[in-house]
């Protein structure tokens, strides 16, 4: 006889065992404040387990392919959810406490105190900005909020509104500054970024008021809320450690921003979307982002490497993003981890880089032949 019987849902414990390794990014907190506390060699803990160890556990267990339901239910994605929502306090008394900390600590000197706050940076980078990356895309005003306090934090407000308003839409066309160039090194791309993405956001605010009869300095320009909350963490830093808890809190700043453009440097490199004229471009599609599957590394990202679904759906939580074939999009040889060392290191990027963005635009693109770089006759930008 058949078995009918509907299949037994799963328990709230099964839900939290599956979700458990995307909080890791939990066990980084209690190695900062070993570094605070003990100062020396300790000061390599954070990025070697962060860079290094994430790398070796990626070629242990090697790649994740199944993919989530995405027709998932809102309470089946809770503990997923629960990390992104706990990860604003604990980073805000992470750092707080240590600018506290750090500043009078005489076991420190003030290299150490650096050194300390460069491996903040790497957490705040790291987690945190993709964390609000994660919060910024949701329809709760509380995730957004969220965002926008973790953003302060590393004093790159500003991210959001490039982000949602600049990037996701013009991603792969020369609209798009953080989309990589190809042929482009970090060193070039890192400079050139830094400037364009505060302009092309601030534009990006001004044009939509601009469109409601409103001036940029209308107090609903988000800039006003982004100045405000990074005034705020200048405030607590300088009363908290004075002018060292200042210095202290950009430094951490400075590495977190470096962690994320080293991020969107790989994300896209080398990739266009088709130019259909007018100023139009194909829609983006799984092939306009460089995809990756390893499973240690998405554990650490909540699935940020999962990057061509995150173009392709974005209103898709990081638990069902979905991982595609390489006949479908392609694929980076490594994580992130390692691709981020890679790009520090030019000419080594492009030998491992260069090849396959070729092979991707033969394969996507055969009928272009020699592909020419934007701002050519061939490919031009959009007016």
């Amino acid at each position: 006889m058949t078995d009918t019987a509907a299949p037994i849902p799963p328990s709230e414990l099964s839900k939290l065992s599956r979700a458990l390794p995307f909080w890791l990014s939990l066990a980084l907190v209690p190695l900062a404040w070993v570094s605070a506390v003990y100062g020396g060699w300790t000061l390599a803990i954070v990025p070697v387990a962060t860079w290094y160890l994430f790398s070796a556990l990626d070629a242990a267990l090697g790649l994740e392919t199944r993919n989530a339901d995405t027709a998932a239910a809102e309470s089946d994605l809770f503990w997923y959810k629960a990390i992104t929502i706990i990860w604003m306090p604990v980073q805000v008394t992470l750092l707080l406490s240590l600018l506290w900390y750090v500043p009078q600590a005489e076991h420190l000197n003030t290299g150490e105190r650096i050194g300390v706050f460069f491996g903040v940076g790497v957490i705040t980078g790291t987690v945190g900005i993709n964390y609000s990356h994660e919060l910024m895309h949701q329809k709760s005003k509380l995730e957004r909020w969220f965002a926008d306090v973790l953003l302060a934090m590393v004093l790159y407000s500003h991210f959001r509104s490039e982000h949602m308003l600049v990037h996701h839409r013009y991603v792969a066309t020369p609209r798009d500054p953080v989309t990589a160039r190809y042929n482009e090194g970090f060193h070039r791309f890192y400079p050139r970024v830094i400037r364009q993405c505060w302009v092309s956001a601030f534009g990006a605010e001004k044009a939509m008021l601009a469109r409601k009869g409103l001036r940029w300095s209308d107090l609903s320009n988000p800039f006003w809320r982004y100045w405000a909350l990074q005034a705020v963490f200048f405030a607590a830093a300088f009363s908290l450690g004075g002018w060292s808890g200042v210095g202290l809190f950009m430094v951490q700043a400075g590495v977190a921003i470096w962690q994320l453009e080293l991020v969107n440097y790989i994300e896209h490199y080398g990739l266009t979307r088709k130019h259909l004229g007018g100023g139009k471009y194909e829609h983006v599609l799984p092939r306009h982002s460089w995809n990756a599957a390893h499973k240690a590394s998405n554990w650490l990202l909540i699935n940020l490497q999962r990057h061509s679904d995150h173009h392709y759906k974005p209103d898709r939580r990081f638990a069902v993003l979905q991982t595609y074939s390489s006949d479908e999009a392609p694929q980076l040889p490594y994580g992130y981890p390692v691709m981020t060392m890679l790009a520090m290191v030019p000419p080594l990027w492009r030998r491992v880089m260069n090849p396959r963005v070729r092979d991707w635009r033969a394969t996507y693109y055969p009928e272009v032949g020699d592909w020419k770089p934007y701002n050519s006759a061939a490919n031009p930008p959009p007016r």
